[in-house]
């Protein structure tokens, strides 16, 4: 890999392309599925994609010299530890496709959002403006960016609710909110892009049936 092309971007970096290309397909997806798409429909559909990605990914590892070629266009989205393992791109897609698979599409829709935006937003919010840990790796400043951003999200997609009652939903927007915000703290090994939207979609799903939204 020539040295225009050399991935350096880690973790604790802002690295916007990545976190706005993970903004923009999860928004899509989720709007997609919100608009166009059943339930059936969607399933086919990321299956499909969360297929084509696993090949590409075990091409990309399996078959270095090729990597100069797909470098030309994954340098902007992997960080440095990815070059030799799986992208997080085929955790983002399965994580979307569970959620579809087992959960409501209210639900999923939830889920969804909370990773295409909360996730993102908290991580820039954090390395920009976070100055008071919380944990290792998490501060105040960017936890709240998550808190806040799922806390509208629920509220956004049960808004047709708030006419059976508002203060329901404002209060299952609160306690899933919480609750999330609290398990994105946690030092958990797998991949967050995988357990956000399984966590959400299981906290809004059990919130949901318990105050009958």
């Amino acid at each position: 890999m020539d040295e225009g092309k050399k991935v350096v971007a880690t973790r604790s970096d802002l690295h916007l392309p990545r976190r706005m290309f993970h903004l923009t397909m999860g928004v899509s997806c989720g709007t997609i599925y919100a608009l166009f798409l059943t339930h059936n429909q969607a399933v086919y559909i990321l299956g499909i994609c969360a297929s084509l990605l696993y090949i590409f990914e075990q091409v990309r590892l399996n078959y270095p010299e090729y990597s100069g070629q797909f470098a030309k266009v994954t340098h902007y989205f992997l960080r440095a530890e990815e070059q030799l393992k799986e992208s997080a791109s085929v955790p983002f897609v399965m994580g979307m496709l569970l959620t579809i698979l087992t959960f409501p599409k209210a639900v999923s829709l939830i889920a969804i959002y909370t990773l295409a935006i909360s996730d993102p937003l908290s991580a820039i919010v954090g390395i920009k403006y976070g100055r008071t840990k919380i944990v290792p790796h998490k501060s105040l400043e960017g936890s709240a960016a998550f808190f806040i951003s799922c806390f509208i999200i629920i509220c956004a997609v049960y808004s047709e609710e708030f006419n059976n009652g508002p203060i329901t939903v404002l209060f299952v927007a609160f306690a899933v909110s919480f609750c999330v915000t609290v398990f994105e703290m946690l030092p958990i090994k797998l991949d967050d892009n995988l357990t956000i939207p399984i966590f959400t979609a299981i906290a809004t799903w059990i919130a949901s049936a318990l105050f009958v939204i």
